[in-house]
């Protein structure tokens, strides 16, 4: 077994701090082109092919440049994506995943990769057909460049583009989820033939005179305008993914070849594997990753090479084990293959991210060897840049925070992923803890916001949400619309930007709309509901989904809509909608009654799931804290009952987030150091990103168990918003057995930094500085200092 995760943290600084060593990672310019009708280019595709099917095309034209201009901006966007090249030189990669009628296009500055004389503007563009991960809508293939002024128009895509389908192209790994035995849906890998590739298709100097002319489709249309629609064009909200080079630093198993002393790969050395051979080389990455692999192969004509990804080994019960761990133990996962055409320096990369820890090279050359000249990652991720830090008496919670970070690094990339390797969907559940991860280590809201604005997209008829999205198949799951609303909230009380807010009440409304028809008045509870009532992956919820959810009175989701019509007449108060705000106060204190009366159970000193009082769980305990449903002599006994008595079925990760927030509510946040026992389990058995469930998980790799992040500065330091805006703050720490802490996190104005430590029994010292224009209270044991901007000392 190898120090995995040692390694993993001694490379952490190079891995975890936001863009280094990027390739391309565009800010958004100002765009001129606003106006409908001002595109002139047209929509453009490959003709006399199925628009509909699996394909992968190459389109390109050329132009003679007299000058070079200082600045090129060019919009880009395609069916379902594509990768933009200049003479040669990747400079995007898209679009941002939306549906057709928000459909995302880029805005790029070409004028640095431009030169005097001939010019070439080419892109590889790609349909996964029927085989799309669920992540994907799509139309028809289809490739859109227009320039944003007449200079650039010079680039228009229209029937002066060539174009050709690349027939060395075909899906592979298609079988993940029957061979895995488990939900994959990110769709196929890439088998490709580089006989038929089309090498240096991309450069000025390359002979496309046997290319296709390209067919026009439709001209471009605009949010709000054209009719008979296509897709609905929107400029792209947020900005390029990362992309940097991550070596891969060991070889932990080699078969049918020696490899001695060789370096490879992690010091970019080749290696030569000889004619006739069978060799399969276990690489690891030391820590989970999302990247493009990038295979560089010369000679070996007809070899094949199959490369295949996992984030842990398997033994032979499908046990993971230890994730350093490889003796008796093999690689199953998702895999792309690539077969050499003999020529020299080719490099294969697959059309979308992979994700792992482990790479399995299988190698099978025919007559000649083959020379693998290098095999490295791109790592590639949503460019957030970490500003906020903690630190304390407690070494451990530095590996927590670490770990935490890099687990939601790589589950944010054009939205939210609930995890890189399973699915890359969007959920609310997931994203609501993901949002506020973002805004307290970075102050980057761009995400949030894309994903707020994805989920109004998605509603349908009864005014729910979609469960996940974008997704090109219909998922409803009830409690997560309610999550959406609190994450509406949760910007509300993060970020002053109220037109944004008010533009979503209208939906708002509409989520708790649907949930007001579903109550049975005979109990002041919800009744049956339809779709899935997912709360948690908790073992004694049939499909994530709580006793009463499907065939009615469920404690755990009456009491979340409860608690969400509380956030929602804060909401409603503030935009001077008094009559919705009544009317949401009066509805949660009808339930909150009702509930009580029909689920408390005195004996047991516990919120029962239903009103038969049959079955248990800290789930409905934590809403009842929450909502304010438990009378306040007896919370904290009931919190007492959520934590110690293991006869109610156990809290997952995910739903833990909830858990710290009763504990906040309760005045009992100084337990929050102590229940930290899952993530430290996390880290005993070589994890280097937080799992989406205790073992045995699926996934290794789920952000909502990230929830730390944000804790360690909203719970620990205590550090949030006191209004709407957080135009004011509150500060009340809770260390638990900790005796020092010092957190800084980003703020609207600028920093918030706060440096503590105990003194005496029951004291407290330090220093807190604020930005400029905030001001707020520090509160410790129930006493209170005033706080004003710039830094102050403080002492109870």
């Amino acid at each position: 077994m190898i120090k995995g995760l040692k390694l993993f943290f001694l490379l952490l600084p190079l891995i975890s701090l936001g863009p280094q060593n990027k390739t391309f990672s565009q800010e958004l310019p100002n765009q001129s082109i606003t106006k409908q009708g001002s595109w002139t280019a047209s929509w453009i595709t490959c003709p006399d092919v199925p628009q509909r099917d699996y394909g992968v095309y190459h389109f390109r034209k050329s132009v003679s440049l007299s000058a070079v201009p200082s600045k090129f901006l060019v919009h880009v966007t395609a069916d379902n994506r594509y990768r933009l090249f200049v003479n040669g030189t990747a400079v995007s990669s898209g679009p941002a995943r939306g549906d057709l009628y928000n459909w995302y296009y880029e805005t790029i500055d070409i004028g640095p990769q431009l030169v005097r004389g001939n010019n070439t503007v080419a892109a590889v563009v790609w349909n996964m057909g029927v085989y799309a991960p669920v992540a994907q809508v799509s139309n028809q293939t289809g490739f859109l460049l227009q320039g944003d002024t007449k200079q650039e128009e010079i680039f228009n895509t229209n029937e002066t583009w060539k174009v050709i389908q690349n027939k060395s192209y075909t899906p592979c790994s298609m079988d993940n989820g029957r061979r895995l035995r488990t939900y994959m849906v990110i769709g196929p890998g890439d088998h490709v033939e580089g006989a038929a590739y089309p090498w240096g298709w991309e450069t000025a100097a390359f002979d496309d005179q046997q290319w296709l002319k390209a067919t026009s489709i439709t001209h471009p249309v605009q949010a709000g305008y054209g009719t008979d629609n296509l897709w609905t064009l929107s400029k792209r909200t947020i900005p390029a993914m990362e992309e940097s080079v991550q070596r891969i630093p060991l070889v932990r198993r080699a078969e049918g070849i020696e490899l001695g002393s060789a370096k490879f790969p992690g010091n970019n050395e080749s290696i030569t594997i000889p004619a006739g051979k069978k060799v399969s080389l276990l690489l690891d990455q030391t820590f989970n990753t999302i990247a493009y692999p990038q295979l560089i192969l010369s000679k070996g004509k007809g070899s094949m090479v199959r490369l295949s990804y996992a984030e842990a080994l398997f033994d032979a019960s499908r046990s993971k084990g230890h994730r350093d761990s490889i003796d008796g133990k093999t690689l199953q996962g998702n895999f792309d293959e690539f077969v050499s055409d003999g020529g020299e320096k080719r490099v294969y990369r697959p059309l979308w991210l992979r994700t792992y820890r482990y790479l399995l090279v299988e190698v099978i050359t025919r007559e000649e060897p083959l020379i693998i000249d290098d095999l490295h990652g791109v790592f590639t991720a949503y460019p957030f840049d970490m500003k906020a830090s903690f630190t304390c008496n407690d070494p451990s919670l530095k590996k927590i925070w670490d770990i935490g970070w890099w687990t939601a690094r790589l589950c944010a990339g054009e939205t939210y992923f609930d995890c890189p390797y399973y699915e890359q969907l969007q959920y609310e559940g997931d994203t609501r803890i993901q949002s506020l991860i973002s805004l307290y280590v970075t102050g980057d809201d761009r995400l949030m916001r894309k994903a707020i604005t994805d989920f109004y997209h998605s509603r349908v008829p009864e005014g729910l949400t979609q469960g996940r999205y974008p997704s090109n198949r219909l998922q409803v799951i009830p409690p997560f619309s309610l999550f959406w609303v609190s994450m509406i909230y949760d910007y509300w009380m993060h970020r002053p930007d109220e037109g944004f807010v008010k533009d979503k009440l209208v939906a708002v409304r509409g989520v708790l709309n649907w949930y007001e028809q579903q109550i049975d008045p005979s109990k002041n509870m919800l009744g049956p509901m339809k779709w899935w009532g997912f709360v948690d992956w908790n073992t004694q919820f049939a499909n994530g989904v709580p006793d009463g959810a499907t065939d009615g009175n469920s404690a755990v989701i009456t009491l979340q809509y409860a608690y969400t019509l509380q956030q929602a007449a804060l909401l409603f108060d503030h935009f001077n909608q008094k009559y919705e705000a009544a009317n949401y106060r009066a509805l949660a204190g009808k339930l909150i009654a009702g509930t009580y009366k029909q689920c408390f159970d005195e004996t047991k000193n516990a919120m029962a799931n239903t009103p038969e009082k049959k079955t248990f769980s800290q789930h409905a305990g934590i809403m009842a804290v929450l909502t304010g449903s438990i009378p306040k002599p007896s919370v904290k006994k009931v919190i007492n009952t959520i934590l110690y008595d293991t006869s109610l079925s156990q809290a997952t990760f995910y739903y833990r987030f909830y858990l710290n927030r009763a504990l906040k509510q309760a005045g009992m946040a100084d337990m929050y150091y102590s229940q930290l026992k899952p993530w430290h389990n996390m880290i005993a058995i070589g994890l280097t990103t937080f799992a989406e469930n205790p073992e045995p998980t699926r996934s290794d790799c789920h952000a909502w168990s990230s929830s730390p992040n944000y804790d360690f500065l909203a719970t620990i330091c205590g550090i949030m918003p006191d209004s709407p805006g957080f135009k004011k703050v509150l500060i009340k720490p809770a260390l638990g057995e900790l005796k020092d802490v010092n957190g800084r996190m980003p703020h609207p104005n600028g920093f918030i930094h706060v440096i503590l430590k105990r003194s005496g029994p029951i004291g407290i010292e330090g220093t807190i500085a604020l930005p400029p224009g905030l001001a707020g209270k520090f509160v410790w044991n129930n006493k209170e200092i005033l706080l004003k901007e710039g830094s102050q000392r403080v002492k109870m």
